[in-house]
């Protein structure tokens, strides 16, 4: 495959305007690694420019679940690794680790 096939444009049809899209992402930690868990932290990017979401800004997640946000459109990208606790460590304080990547492709601003 040849530079210039990497770097082209996609094809164009004449009269018909395409949207420049951009992603969103959708970060979302569940209690376990059931995806129809509740959700326990969160965060939410946008590249479109839509919003500006910051950390800390919502007292309520934006989804209950992540099948609900499956269900709102947002494309599952990437899944937890289960990782078992290592012995004698099962509740010790450490990151969440049940964590999700949705995003969504929506028109830039």
């Amino acid at each position: 495959m040849s530079n210039d096939t990497l770097t082209s444009p996609a094809p164009t049809t004449p009269g018909v305007t395409v949207p420049e899209l951009r992603q969103q992402v959708l970060v979302l930690y569940l209690a376990t690694s059931a995806l129809d868990d509740r959700v326990v932290g969160w965060s939410v990017y946008d590249g479109s420019g839509a919003t500006r979401p910051t950390t800390g800004d919502s007292d309520e997640p934006p989804y209950e679940t992540g099948l609900d946000a499956l269900k709102d459109g947002w494309r599952m990208i990437q899944a937890a690794q289960l990782l078992p606790p290592q012995a004698g460590h099962e509740y010790d304080v450490s990151f969440l680790k049940h964590e999700f990547f949705f995003e969504k492709l929506v028109p830039a601003v």
